[in-house]
């Protein structure tokens, strides 16, 4: 059985959610600390096609940097660009496997790639 990853942020309560269903499951994902192993902006390109949205559904709005960098009115690119820059824009968590990925909120969303 192939193991699914998870992007990860220890201090998010989704995200550790969503680590104890993948467990629950019967998974030992491999944890990414996107954090700390901060995705390139062809990574974030490839994770929006995989979960077939846009940046802006993927950055946090409510992170001070987000107002800071003025992104409200931000392209694409720009917005993609930021979160390579600044991971703490990347919404959390996001699980992938077998070729697919989503978007762990809520956490049991999760299972439908599994």
């Amino acid at each position: 059985m192939t193991q699914p990853t998870i992007w990860h942020n220890p201090r998010c309560s989704k995200s550790r959610e969503t680590l104890a269903i993948l467990e629950d499951e019967g998974f030992s994902p491999v944890i990414v600390k996107y954090l700390e192993a901060t995705p390139t902006a062809d990574e974030i390109r490839d994770t929006l096609a995989l979960l077939g949205i846009a940046a802006n559904d993927l950055i946090r709005k409510g992170e001070s940097v987000y107002k800071e960098l003025g992104l409200a009115n931000a392209t694409e690119a720009d917005l993609i660009a930021a979160m390579a820059t600044h991971p703490i824009l990347i919404e959390r968590p996001v699980v992938f496997h077998n070729g697919k990925a989503s978007l762990g909120r809520p956490p049991k969303s999760v299972l439908g790639i599994l």
